[in-house]
């Protein structure tokens, strides 16, 4: 009854989730009939520039708030036709707000600016004009010809529909555990049926393995040994639903996609999230394999094993595009999620296996700092991601890179006013290139809708291992505090709060709280220190809050996030 149970929870989730998916495609703005207009695209608004001055021709230019330190790009040059007073019609980004510059354009005089967030499908006109009082001064003003809709009608639909299927869910749950409710349901049902579901579920007199039977301590003992925590497979369950969602598109939202350097975007928090698990997984497999006698080099050629079979997969099957054509060696895309999990994977597993001490059975070690008995006996694990990061830092900062500057860590392209159009990334393009040659590495990152970049740069490059590989250690020590406090729930609550204190705590050091300004900054593309420390910050917050409802309270089940969570292609049995 248990797994029927179950199965109608996932199912009664996931027809639920496909309603909400096709009600909410279906609620779509009322004026969303205005879309063909001027053939616009989506995240696009329309404007009508009215140029009022008898002067010569003007260049209009724009710039986006979300883009830092960017030159100028031109939207439009308008020629002087004094006969004429048709409006140009241009079409113009909506995702930011926009500054736009009217220059004159042989002088090249910045005759005004105003600034101005569009909305999507709206009909906006510019009127560039002279000041009544004074004719010398000029002016631009936005007038709203037609208001744009409102694009995020389908999020808020998606939420009510889904809180909808969960309240209904919920009372259905507790209609089902009413007595009144199951006895009425038995009657229905055929009384046969009804005796054969009593016998399974108290045990028939005739069996001889019913319930009241004796049974080995050892087959209780192996079952409680191999109990999981749900809490764990809820969240990494958690970081693949969205991984898919944002893989296949997210809505066009711009929130569900990877930003463009440096900040943080939805798109931006599965990855590490994932990575992070990983780790906390390593340490309760290996331990729990480890305490039944599985030898450690034994351990070492199955994770070796794995992680080159994970990299093949990601070399050969994921990152070609055979749409294209046959299997090509010579653009054949090294990096990639899955070889960047395979090695972070093979690193912590690793170290782990190297420097593992034994788990007692009371869960505690003896040492001079109790409080610290997850983390003192393992300081060779904490002395090499050290020197990890050192390494990190020492090339990041220190390795000359050609025709740019040193610790450059910017996007290149338009980005610090055009001063260096080709070192998009800095350090960690370079050794990718230098290593892996420019045909190898992603041909098309984030930054090049934004920032304009035209050099290849890998998200997934060598120089950022270092740090995922931080990450999933990160969550190696969070396994670690469910192993040596086992069934203490207000320590382990209590120790992934410091945990996310302390990361968060780095993170402003490392950012001083700006977007930009900070020695480091969070960035996906690089996977920046600061960015790590981040995400770990809010991964312990996340998974502390999922085991407190899950293993601790019991008041979720953890669908249906729990069941792809359980056949994640890295768990290690």
């Amino acid at each position: 009854m248990v797994a029927l149970d179950c199965r109608g929870c996932s199912a009664a989730y996931l027809g639920g989730a496909l309603i909400a998916l096709l009600l909410s495609g279906l609620a779509q703005p009322h004026d969303i009939s205005r879309r063909p207009l001027w053939n616009l695209k989506m995240d696009q608004a329309l404007l009508r520039i009215h140029n009022e001055l008898l002067i010569d021709n003007l260049s209009i230019y724009w710039v986006s708030d979300y883009c830092y330190e960017c030159l100028q790009q031109e939207l439009i040059s308008i020629q002087m036709n004094r006969t004429s007073k048709e409006a140009h019609i241009v079409a113009i980004d909506t995702q930011h707000a926009l500054t736009l510059m009217v220059n004159h354009f042989k002088k090249g005089k910045e005759l005004c600016r105003i600034h101005y967030h569009f909305g999507e499908y709206g009909n906006y006109s510019l009127r560039i004009r002279h000041l009544q009082s004074n004719i010398t001064n000029i002016t631009c003003d936005i007038i709203i010809n037609q208001s744009h809709i409102n694009s995020y009608l389908p999020i808020l639909f998606a939420f009510l529909i889904y809180m909808a299927i969960f309240i209904i869910l919920m009372i259905g749950q507790i209609c089902i555990n009413t007595e009144q409710v199951r006895n009425w349901f038995f009657k229905k049902m055929d009384p046969r049926e009804t005796d054969r579901l009593i016998n399974s579920e108290l045990g028939s007199p005739s069996r001889t393995d019913s319930i009241g039977g004796e049974f080995p301590v050892g087959v209780w003992n192996t079952a409680s040994s191999l109990q999981r925590l749900r809490s764990l497979d809820t969240f990494r369950g958690l970081a693949l639903t969205i991984m898919v969602f944002v893989n296949y598109g997210g809505g066009k939202y711009w929130f569900f996609k990877h930003q463009s350097w440096n900040g943080l975007t939805i798109a931006d928090l599965v990855f590490p999230w994932f990575v992070f698990i990983m780790g906390t997984s390593v340490s309760l497999s290996l331990s729990a394999m480890l305490r039944r006698g599985c030898s450690k080099w034994q351990l070492l050629g199955k994770v070796l094993w794995r992680s080159l079979l994970l990299f093949l997969i990601g070399l050969i099957v994921v990152n070609p595009n055979y749409c294209l054509g046959p299997l090509s060696l010579d653009n054949l895309r090294i990096p990639g999620v899955l070889q960047r999990l395979a090695c972070t994977y093979f690193v912590v597993a690793a170290l782990e296996l190297l420097f593992a001490k034994p788990t007692p059975e009371n869960s505690t070690l003896e040492t001079s700092y109790p409080a610290l008995q997850d983390i003192l006996p393992y300081w060779p694990q904490w002395l090499f991601m050290l020197a990890l990061e050192g390494l990190w830092l020492g090339l990041t900062f220190l390795l000359s890179v050609p025709g740019c500057p040193k610790g450059y860590l910017g996007p290149g392209g338009i980005g610090s006013l055009g001063k260096f159009p080709n070192c998009t990334g800095g350090a960690a393009a370079y050794i990718d290139h230098l290593l892996l040659g420019g045909k190898h590495i992603y041909q098309h990152p984030s930054s090049n809708v934004l920032y304009l970049t035209t050099v290849p740069f890998d998200p997934e490059g060598i120089l950022g291992t270092i740090n995922s590989v931080l990450m999933a250690f990160l969550g190696l020590q969070g396994g670690k505090i469910l192993l040596f406090y086992k069934d203490q729930h207000k320590q382990i609550i209590l120790r992934f709060c410091v945990w996310s204190i302390i990361m968060g705590v780095i993170s402003m050091m490392l950012t001083k709280c700006s977007k930009e300004a900070g020695l480091i900054p969070v960035n996906k593309n690089l996977w920046s220190i600061s960015y790590v420390t981040t995400l770990s910050s809010f991964a312990f917050i996340l998974l502390l809050l999922i085991y407190y409802l899950i293993d601790v309270k019991k008041v979720w089940s953890g669908a249906p996030f729990f069941y792809p969570g359980m056949n994640s292609i890295l768990e290690l049995k």
